[in-house]
C-alpha cells in the first residue's frame, strides 16, 4: 500500500508531482520555512548584521554634512553599539576612526562629556589601506 503524502505546511494531500515532493506550492514552502525560522534562536550572523545596519542608519542620520560631533549618550540611546564596526582608519595624528561601511566615528572627551566625532569616508583614505 502506498503511503499518503501530505504538504508539510498545510497538510493537504499531495497527489501529483515528484515522489519526494514535500509542499503543494511555493507559498506553502515559504511559509513553512518562515515559521520554522521563528522557532530557531537568532543566529550570530543575524545579530551582528542587524546591529551594523542599525549603527549605519544612526550615523547617517546624525552626520548629514560629512562631519559632526554628537554626545555619546544621544547615539547610545538610539541603540548605537560602538563595538560593532566594519573597518578602521588611522589618521596622521594617530587617531583611529572606526567605520560602519562609509560612516566613521571617533570617541573623544570634550569638556568632561563623552562625544563622538562623526565623519564620512573620503577618497584620500583609500591610500592608507
Amino acid at each position: 500500500m502506498k503511503e499518503k503524502r501530505v504538504c508539510l505546511a498545510c497538510n493537504k494531500e499531495l497527489n501529483t508531482g515528484r515522489s519526494d515532493k514535500r509542499f503543494c506550492d511555493l507559498h506553502c514552502k515559504s511559509s513553512y520555512h518562515y515559521r520554522k525560522s521563528l522557532d530557531e534562536a537568532p543566529r550570530f550572523y543575524n545579530k551582528v548584521d542587524n546591529q551594523l545596519r542599525l549603527n549605519r542608519r544612526i550615523l547617517k542620520r546624525f552626520n548629514k554634512a560629512g562631519k559632526a560631533t554628537v554626545r555619546a549618550n544621544v547615539l547610545l540611546q538610539q541603540g548605537f553599539n560602538p563595538r560593532f564596526f566594519t573597518h578602521y582608519w588611522k589618521n596622521q595624528k594617530g587617531d583611529v576612526y572606526l567605520f560602519i561601511y562609509e560612516f566613521g566615528f571617533l570617541k573623544v572627551r570634550e569638556h568632561s562629556a563623552e562625544k563622538y566625532v562623526l565623519i564620512q569616508w573620503q577618497d584620500y583614505m583609500d591610500e592608507t589601506l
